[in-house]
């Protein structure tokens, strides 16, 4: 087996093992609560309570012995989930929520069994199957409530296709998805799923990436663009090279990001751990003070007994302990299926405090995509078509945008493009390289300062005009190509719906002056700073938060690493299919900004999720341990330890409901 096969191999085991574990889980609670649940029917008809209250007897002799062995098949059986929770966790000495079950399972079950030989009182046995049964029942429905929120997840793992259609030779035949390798060429039928992550090299069709990106309107791909593995081809066949496989492709990414974030915990899941061992120690206090308190005050040991069994179910940390856990196994998987891809939870979390976003304008508030307005040849020795000619040339290696429309200007007017050697970037302020054998540089006005070369006398330019400028041996100017770059309709709602929601918007730009004002206005921005370079960023995030701003920076996490960095919040926007910003705390896989509104109401809805979730696992424990321990028994409210499991399992489900209601609103 080859290494790409390996690798394909080792990212389906690893999606697969963690949710198969989680299944088996699930099977062996239900199968121990129906066992259990059936044993206990005999248990229920057979003992005396029972038949006192629904007014019948039965008795034989005996009755005790089959009350006690069909008890200890439930004990065994049924709370051995709970008995080897309990060594865990003393191992580990971190006492939770299986050591207080299992505390009050055996307490009730070996002062049964004092009983049936000798010691005076009644026996716990009804009471002890019912509780273990409430408590696998509350398990069971608890484990399925984490799977289904982490299905969506799921679904990403199954949105590849098992085969691909492999082009060979001009033959097209189906081979395993494993078999596919980088450089492969393979044919996608309509209305199928793409396999891998890959260029088309033929046809044209409409991709429906809505699973993936969260963009629900399908993008026309032609020739020469990328596509996704696991998007959905329309109604039109394609060829493709592939580009990227198991691991490296983006799907697989996004999965591992996901379950990163899921695995990570926040400072607020860290504080609910401690809150909940706290409460823990607490449960346990409080039950050995009940026990010691009704021993003198009560009527017998039986009900001290039940007293201290109740407190220590009843205020189990169970909904404690999942109020967070659940919230972000649907947030993360939730987000994203909309293209939000969470790197850092806190960071997340912390996106409701976000009062100043920062927001780098080319290709985030704009298009990003610059069309040849005009050309200005001012060189006596080379014609226009040479010079866009060096121009183009020069931008073929460059990713920035007004690189990318004067190379497409090129290819359109059918301008040639010849060889570039030693070439480099001037970051934030051009490109330059050699083309034979002479020096030349694209580079912005700025720039064209510190060459002390200049302007034209006539020199002027649109408001929303960009211009750079063709130079040779640093010193002659050759020309000047005029770009526009259009504000996207997108932007002005999202603008919108920020300043509503209170924030500040601000923008960063290396543009100069007159446009980042035009687009300021245009989208009436609370502020910008214009021809500001890449490292340069860093300083302005921290202008903002010396005035007490909280800052939320975006940008391209490559080349905006130290102020993505700096900020409170770094988002990476558009990065596409590159998910390896590894200086942002949240990936927006598209350039869209309203993601980022988006994603801030997602932020502040999770947040408010787990403060619902936290205010009812703490809220019900505190009347929840008076209730338990006898404190209202003088007014005749008293609760046995089932009631009192009920009541635990109960407050779980409703966590697990309430997490699994939170939805990104787009």
């Amino acid at each position: 087996m080859d290494k790409k096969k390996q690798d394909h191999s080792k990212m389906d085991h690893s999606k697969m093992d963690h949710s198969a574990h989680h299944k088996m889980m699930i099977k062996d609670f239900k199968r121990r609560f129906i066992i259990s649940g059936i044993i206990t029917i005999p248990i229920l008809i057979l003992s005396p309570t029972v038949q006192e209250w629904v007014g019948f007897s039965i008795t034989f002799l005996g009755l005790e012995i089959i009350l006690l062995i069909l008890s200890s098949i439930i004990y065994f059986y049924g709370g051995w989930p709970f008995l080897k929770g309990l060594f865990d966790e003393l191992k580990k000495k971190l006492p939770g929520m299986m050591t207080l079950i299992a505390v009050a399972i055996s307490i009730a079950y070996f002062y049964s069994i004092a009983i049936i030989f000798g010691l005076s009182g009644s026996p716990f046995f009804w009471e002890l199957a019912t509780l273990i049964d409430i408590m696998l029942l509350g398990h069971w429905i608890e484990m399925r409530s984490v799977l289904g929120a982490s299905r969506a997840l799921e679904k990403l793992v199954q949105l590849l296709p098992q085969e691909a259609h492999l082009i060979h030779n001009g033959e097209v035949r189906d081979v395993p998805l494993s078999d596919i390798q980088r450089g492969t060429r393979i044919l996608i039928k309509p209305g199928e799923k793409i396999p891998s992550d890959g260029i088309i090299v033929e046809g044209s069709s409409y991709i429906n990436e809505s699973m993936l990106t969260g963009e629900s309107v399908p993008s026309k791909k032609i020739e020469g663009d990328s596509v996704i593995g696991g998007s959905v081809n329309g109604d039109s066949s394609l060829e493709m090279t592939v580009e990227k496989t198991g691991e490296e492709s983006y799907l697989s990414k996004v999965i591992t990001l996901v379950r990163d974030a899921q695995a990570a915990k926040s400072k607020t899941q860290a504080l609910v751990d401690k809150a909940a061992f706290v409460l823990t120690i607490i449960s346990i206090s409080v039950g050995l003070f009940t026990l010691g308190y009704w021993i003198f005050a009560g009527p017998d040991i039986s009900f001290a007994i039940e007293r201290m069994a109740t407190v220590m179910v009843i205020t189990c940390p169970h909904a404690l302990g999942l109020a967070i856990p659940l919230v972000v196994a649907v947030s993360t998987a939730e987000s994203a299926k909309n293209g939000l891809l969470i790197r850092n939870r806190t960071s997340f979390e912390n996106s409701r405090k976000i009062s100043t976003i920062l927001f780098d304008k080319t290709g985030t508030l704009t298009e990003g995509q610059f069309g040849v307005g005009k050309v200005i040849n001012l060189s006596p020795t080379y014609s226009e078509s040479q010079m866009l000619s060096y121009a183009a040339s020069l931008e073929q290696n460059s990713e920035h945008p007004i690189g990318q429309g004067i190379l497409k200007y090129a290819h359109e007017t059918d301008i040639p493009i010849l060889q570039v050697f030693d070439f480099q970037a001037i970051k934030g302020k051009g490109v330059e390289g050699i083309i034979e054998s002479k020096k030349f540089k694209i580079v912005s006005p700025g720039y064209l300062k510190e060459l002390k070369i200049n302007f034209p006398e006539d020199f002027s330019k649109a408001k929303n005009e960009t211009i750079v400028f063709l130079v040779e041996n640093d010193h002659d100017l050759l020309g000047m190509i005029s770009l526009a770059d259009q504000i996207r309709k997108e932007s002005y709602d999202a603008i919108k719906k920020l300043k509503k929601m209170g924030i500040k918007c601000w923008m960063v730009t290396g543009d100069n002056e007159k446009t980042a004002k035009a687009v300021a206005e245009e989208l009436h921005l609370d502020g910008y700073y214009a021809e500001v370079l890449p490292h340069e960023k860093l300083e302005k995030v921290k202008d903002l938060q010396k005035r007490g701003e909280f800052v939320a920076m975006t940008g391209d996490g490559i080349n905006d690493a130290p102020a993505l960095a700096q900020a409170n919040v770094g988002i990476a926007i558009g990065s596409g299919t590159d998910v390896a910003a590894e200086t942002a705390d949240i990936i927006l896989v598209n350039s869209n900004p309203k993601d980022i509104a988006a994603l801030i109401k997602f932020g502040k809805a999770t947040y408010n999720k787990m403060v619902q979730n936290l205010a009812w696992a703490t809220g019900y424990n505190v009347f929840a341990i008076p209730l338990a321990a006898g404190a209202l028994i003088s007014i005749g409210i008293l609760i046995s330890p089932a009631i009192g499991a009920v009541f635990m399992s109960l407050s779980t489900v409703i966590v697990s409901i309430n997490a699994r209601l939170l939805k990104v609103d787009k």
